[in-house]
């Protein structure tokens, strides 16, 4: 009798197993085949001091799942919903020595960025802190190969690349998920910065905001009708460690700028945002991660009280894990178009 009881448990588990394996595992995003993207290579230049082609063999994978959506005119295009899986621009970058060309005049990092681009002259670019700065690593990939995610009623297959696609997890609009890209170019902004470091006291009561060479608005407090956010924080420098766990309350930067800089493919590619303080310390930004983020991880304009030292107005950028792109003392935020 035990023996027969122990024989149908067996019996019992083998087909449970069984069904198991035929089953979908609780894993969304690995339901739908995978599918390899033809590869070129790649190669890095400008300001580092080992240019050269890139060698990917070496690299751990990573994964990042994307909702690809279009500005078409004045409205967003749905393509589809996939999961992509390559090399992230982390990794690919992480061996690079830099060599800046403004090294002399300012040593900090922040103001660098990265111009990517394909056969096809498509150009677009990231930040130097967009990729080595934030809480979530790894979400700028150069994908090697995808899968759909499938719509588990609707059974929607959405249109499939077949060339190595650049993939941009943090972005809503995806202009900057670009096919096969081929050559990283590494710059340092060049501006015309006067660099005070130490100043203190520090106040500079307003700030300009300029598209280009034209100077658009002079702002010295923020309009009654913005939302004020208020963002929990630990508040951690590259070098010094920890500066606080005091809250930060303020506005959307990106709402303040909207009504100065248009929403537009281009901008959304190739659009840069330089935020400098009376100091000259400054840092560069791309339009796309302030003005078009899909994880609301935004970018405030703190007000401080009168006559406070880094005041009046202060930028935290909430997505990055180190606080060295938080400009004290804004005198200046200018939208730039690389070309």
């Amino acid at each position: 009798m035990e023996m027969r009881k122990f024989l149908g448990i067996t019996v019992l588990l083998a087909g449970l197993s069984g069904m198991a394996g035929l089953a979908q595992t609780n894993d969304f995003y690995d339901d739908a085949e995978t599918v390899k993207l033809s590869l070129q290579s790649l190669t890095v230049s400008g300001e580092v001091a080992n240019p050269g082609n890139i060698d990917l063999s070496a690299l751990p994978m990573h994964s990042v799942i994307v909702k690809e959506t279009l500005l078409e005119g004045e409205k967003d295009h749905f393509v589809g919903a996939y999961r992509y899986d390559g090399y992230s621009l982390y990794d690919i970058l992480d061996r690079i020595v830099l060599k800046k060309k403004n090294e002399t005049h300012f040593p900090p990092i922040i103001d660098l960025y990265v111009e990517i681009e394909n056969e096809k002259n498509e150009k677009v670019v990231f930040s130097w802190g967009e990729i080595y700065y934030p809480i979530h690593r790894h979400e700028i990939l150069l994908a090697t190969q995808v899968a759909r995610i499938v719509p588990s009623k609707t059974k929607d297959l959405w249109p499939l690349p077949t060339e190595s696609r650049l993939v941009v997890a943090s972005d809503l609009l995806t202009h900057r998920n670009i096919s096969n890209p081929t050559k990283i170019t590494i710059h340092s902004y060049t501006g015309d910065f006067v660099i005070n470091k130490g100043m203190k006291p520090m106040v500079a009561e307003s700030f300009s905001i300029m598209n280009q060479d034209k100077k658009v608005q002079e702002v010295s407090k923020v309009p009654g009708q913005m939302i004020n956010y208020t963002y929990p924080s630990v508040f951690y420098g590259r070098g010094t460690g920890i500066h606080g766990t005091t809250p930060f309350e303020g506005v959307l930067l990106k709402e303040m700028l909207k009504d100065f800089v248009k929403l537009s493919v281009e901008n959304l590619q190739k659009g840069l945002i330089i935020i400098a303080g009376k100091d000259g310390y400054h840092a560069a930004y791309t339009f796309s991660e302030i003005m078009n983020r899909n994880d609301q991880a935004e970018f405030l304009v703190i007000s401080t009280p009168a006559n406070e030292d880094g005041g009046a107005f202060k930028i935290y950028p909430s997505a990055d894990f180190f606080s060295d792109r938080a400009i004290k003392s804004v005198e200046s935020i200018r939208f730039v178009l690389d070309k």
